[in-house]
């Protein structure tokens, strides 16, 4: 959750240590620290707050040095202070030490610590790390390198680190176990990152550190990969970066929240783009042609996420079981791997996630490959630690995500579970030619509507100041669009913080329906397909309650039109592919609201884009 950076090189290290923090903020951003390190000595600085805070803090300050780690915090162990802000360093101030992760056994080492004379200033799990590391290091007379790879060996837990000897600082040595850490590699320099996108500037050489690998970084020598359990030499596998600089920046927008779902017609293109042949209606992903049989003669599906991937999920449960007659459960990852889940031999489960890197999902699918399932994965980042896990999978193209609230990866995943669904159906002989057909020409239109949609931003944002000061909403959504009611009741509590709960429409009567009053707003999908006529009733029934009513319609629906009390019109589209256009207007509405409160929306309060903590 965490974001950490580091540099090794001829290079100043303060300037690129506080542009990568800015970059890696999505991460956690409630307390940031540097340390640069010269000659036998260290500047270090931290503080409660977001980078620029830290900035502000050391601007005064003449830093040099061309060693550096840096550290951007989601708070786990400790209220986010000065005092639990990374780096950490050792009772001796010798170790300077960055973390990102869990160490689940740390009170046990603690006490063990603390009966041997060390003291410890803050809460921190990352305090009693490095304080291990310089136990065995002065007990045993170890090397750095000889101390980290034993204690990693002691700990339970999740993990990426960076450590520092303040009396050897031409030496970096980092190590990862579940948290995610990748390490730039230019001439005579070494750039070290949770995420990749903050190095980008200077190289794009990428060497992505897998689970129970450490390196030992040293200026101007090449680079000694090793195990951690047994110290054996690995030869590293350089990749090059595809990013564009300019996904990376918010151009034109106040938000990256609002660039990316102004994005959503080219990501989902893009997500279509070599999959979909439209003119001659076929669709090819290689990681279901590889596999056809194993889909073809699948018993059921098993799909597992978290957040917003999970919501996806629900869509790709009425997908897969409309198109392809499977039957399919939806899991929450962070419930399945401790609930003793029956999982068969050839089982068939997908995975989703938007990072490649949130730890419950990837727990859930090593489980499930160590029951012998075929695990399918569907994520955006390649390299990813689910990418270089699952059997076979698909990308979803969509570039790069900065905003906490995610929104293009949201259509992007479904775009695939579409494709999915279609082919798989199509293998299976359980969609007909002509639906078929019909449906892949519909897809190629999606992101057309979508632009559609997304100019209705500002009628949009004229309900948004009327309801900007509420204190709960109510999402209703039907079918395949209820999982879309549930994604935008989240983005709104997400960035705007308003208690917001999504329900399908026909359960409003089980309980909802007595929160309904003349200051509920209720934010009602009533597109014409599905159960439209159900829908009007519900509706009916909000309105003798004196509920107000905010429609998702269609063009030229005017039943709805007249009983609601406002309404966003979207293009007619099938039912089965209706979320990727019934979302936007959703995504809109939270940000619209979220803005005008005055809200940070790309880095909303207690939460961070890549939950690599389980």
């Amino acid at each position: 959750m965490c974001g950490i950076i580091g540099y090794l090189g001829h290079r100043e290290a303060y300037p690129i240590l506080i542009s990568g923090l800015k970059k890696l903020e999505y991460r956690g951003y409630d307390s940031s620290g540097i340390a640069v390190f010269y000659d036998n000595g260290y500047n270090l600085y931290k503080t409660k707050g977001r980078v620029s805070e830290l900035e502000k803090k050391i601007s005064s300050f003449k830093i040099q040095g061309k060693t550096g780690i840096g550290h951007t915090r989601w708070a786990t162990h400790g209220i986010p202070d000065d005092i639990n802000a990374h780096p950490h360093v050792s009772n001796s101030n010798e170790l300077i030490m960055i973390h990102n992760g869990i160490i689940e056994n740390y009170y046990a080492i603690k006490i063990i610590l603390l009966k041997n004379g060390f003291t410890f200033k803050s809460k921190t799990d990352t305090e009693v790390l490095v304080n291990l590391i310089e136990f065995l290091k002065k007990e045993n007379k170890l090397s750095l390198e000889e101390a980290v790879r034993i204690s990693l060996n002691e700990i339970v837990g999740a993990y990426s680190i960076a450590i520092v000897e303040k009396s050897n600082p031409e030496t970096i040595i980092i190590a990862k176990l579940g948290s995610p850490l990748s390490l730039g590699i230019q001439e005579k320099e070494f750039f070290i990152a949770s995420d990749p996108i903050s190095f980008i500037d200077y190289t794009k050489n990428v060497l992505y550190l897998k689970d129970g690998e450490m390196a030992i970084l040293k200026k101007n020598q090449e680079l000694d990969l090793r195990k951690i359990r047994n110290n054996h030499r690995l030869n590293p596998i350089i990749k090059k970066l595809q990013i564009n600089l300019k996904e990376i920046e918010k151009g034109k927008y106040k938000y990256f929240m609002l660039k990316e779902i102004y994005e959503q017609p080219k990501t989902i293109l893009d997500t279509l783009r070599g999959r979909l042949l439209i003119p001659e209606k076929i669709i090819c992903i290689n990681g279901i042609e590889s596999n056809k049989d194993v889909f073809i003669n699948a018993k059921c599906i098993t799909i597992i996420a978290c957040g917003t991937s999970w919501h996806a999920s629900l869509i790709g449960e009425y997908l897969l079981e409309e198109l392809a007659r499977i039957p399919v459960e939806v899991e929450y990852a962070s419930e399945f791997r401790y609930r003793n889940p029956i999982v068969r031999k050839k089982d068939v489960i997908i995975v989703i996630s938007q990072s490649g890197e949130t730890a419950d999902t990837l727990s859930a699918l090593k489980l499930a490959k160590k029951k012998g399932a075929f695990v399918f994965g569907i994520c955006n980042v390649a390299g990813s630690s689910i990418a270089r896990n699952v059997d076979a999978g698909a990308y979803t193209h969509a570039g790069p995500e900065i905003g906490v609230a995610s929104t293009k990866a949201f259509t992007a995943q479904i775009t695939v579970l579409i494709l999915l669904a279609l082919i798989i159906g199509k293998y299976r002989s359980t969609i007909n030619d002509c639906r078929y057909q019909f449906l892949c020409k519909e897809l190629g239109s999606i992101p057309e509507k979508v632009n559609y949609a997304l100019e209705m931003d500002n009628s949009i944002k004229k309900i948004s100041k009327i309801y900007y000061d509420v204190n709960n909403f109510l999402y209703l959504g039907r079918g395949i669009n209820f999982p879309v009611a549930l994604e935008g009741a989240l983005k709104l509590k997400e960035i705007s913080y308003i208690h917001a709960e999504g329900y399908p429409a026909a359960e409003m009567k089980h309980g909802p329906i007595a929160l309904i009053d003349e200051n509920m707003p209720v934010v009602i999908i009533a597109t014409k397909k599905g159960c439209y006529d159900k829908i009007i009733g519900n509706i009916q029934e909000i309105k003798a309650r004196k509920g107000k009513i905010i429609a998702i319609i269609n063009e030229g629906d005017i039943q709805v039109n007249m009983l609601a009390d406002h309404v966003i019109k979207i293009p007619n589209t099938s039912e089965i592919l209706s979320p990727l256009v019934t979302v936007i207007p959703l995504q809109l509405l939270a940000y619209q609201i979220a803005y005008i409160r005055g809200e940070n929306v790309d880095q909303p309060r207690n939460l961070a884009k890549s939950v690599t903590v389980e």
